[in-house]
């Protein structure tokens, strides 16, 4: 089996399951516990606070643990609406956002906030110039992802940044959940306020993640209760998760140099394959090497349907996917896409192809096979039934 949906979410590190496993049967006291067992589950998340603040040079009373990426982008959009609606009702986003982003900001809008969502170029970048053109004395937040899951595209987070940080009441979300831990993203050094992350996306485990949140910045918390994680978060931590979650951020930011030097390569290893034996091939995204991720690429072949195209793969052991997993069942054109200038045709007929730590270079030459035997063979299906 040749597994190329990482983006989707990630085989786990087995070390990261005896670490689970480890916490699961000997550290089982509730970390809000003042007995010895709860003390060393406690100390186990504080542990793992300290690893993240590290990744991101930050404190760790900024790291604020959740159940995954979509509650952190919702915490974040949602705290911040909530909180500072006095100041404002004016909120600005891109056309790519995530569904976890973009559904909230719809939300907001059935709730009488405005939302400004920013165009893209073909490369699905955002313009820093753009952003800044769209603020107005009611903004109160900016949100724009750092790497974006279907294309890979990155955006210029560390301009838009400064752009910002002439505008103090505005503040800045990134949500950096296909990013963190591969590509560095300080957020001292690009003016951020909020980042989300989440663990399954680096090898560690689903159902668990977290916000950076700037020292000293307010939000509205979504979920009432206990009042653990400084009362924006209720509920009883995860602690085999977040145990675990550390375990795999350490392991996969120690190795990320190679990491993205070798997908990379990989990357133009396939295209160069591919672009020499088939047709009607095109590639979107940015494909300079400070463009657009590494281990992402997003491919479409006009005239063919994703989701033909991801069963096929599937009978010849390679498993790839169509747009993101949140959207993928829905066979209609992709919104990233489609804002990028594609036909419903390229929309439609594109597939993401994304590399994992565990991927091998002769994953990637089979992969590179299995396309050639297969898409012309179905372009010739398409021919007979046309």
């Amino acid at each position: 089996m040749i597994y190329l949906d990482n983006s989707a979410t990630t085989r786990v590190y087995p070390e990261v399951v005896d670490v689970m496993t480890n916490v699961m049967q000997k550290v089982f006291g509730n970390p809000s516990s003042l007995h010895g067992l709860g003390v060393q589950a406690e100390r186990l998340v504080d542990q793992a606070r300290k690893v993240v603040a590290q990744v991101l040079r930050s404190s760790p009373q900024e790291i604020l643990f959740t159940s995954g990426g979509t509650e952190s982008n919702n915490i974040a959009v949602k705290g911040i609406a909530e909180q500072y609606c006095q100041r404002g009702k004016h909120l600005v986003t891109t056309e790519i956002e995530h569904a976890s982003i973009h559904e909230v900001f719809r939300h907001l809008e059935n709730r009488g906030w405005k939302v400004t969502y920013l165009p893209v170029d073909s490369w699905g970048r955002v313009s820093p110039d753009d952003v800044e053109k769209a603020l107005t004395d009611e903004t109160v937040l900016v949100s724009v992802m750092h790497t974006n899951n279907e294309t890979g595209t990155i955006q210029p987070i560390r301009e838009i940044g400064k752009r910002l940080k002439k505008y103090p009441k505005v503040f800045f979300h990134v949500d950096a959940i296909q990013s963190f831990g591969k590509i560095d993203l300080i957020p001292s050094q690009s003016q951020i306020d909020l980042l989300s992350f989440s663990g399954h996306k680096l090898h560690g485990p689903k159902g668990v993640g977290g916000l950076y949140i700037r020292k000293n910045l307010l939000l509205t918390p979504l979920l009432h209760g206990g009042g653990q994680e400084r009362g924006l978060r209720s509920g009883t931590q995860n602690v085999p998760g977040i145990a675990g979650f550390a375990k795999a951020l350490i392991m996969t930011h120690e190795q990320r140099l190679d990491f993205l030097q070798r997908t990379q390569e990989w990357k133009e290893l396939l295209l160069k394959k591919l672009n020499s034996s088939l047709s009607q091939l095109k590639v979107n995204g940015d494909l300079q090497r400070d463009g657009g991720a590494s281990y992402l690429l997003n491919l479409s072949f006009p005239g063919l349907k994703s989701e033909v195209l991801v069963h096929a793969l599937e009978q010849e052991q390679v498993y790839v996917s169509s747009k993101s997993a949140c959207s993928s069942k829905v066979e209609v054109s992709s919104r990233v896409l489609k804002a990028m200038g594609l036909s419903d045709q390229e929309s439609i007929g594109a597939i993401r192809i994304s590399m994992g730590y565990d991927t091998t270079k002769e994953d990637i030459e089979k992969c590179a096979e299995a396309l050639i035997r297969v898409i012309p063979r179905l372009q010739q299906v398409m021919r007979v039934h046309k």
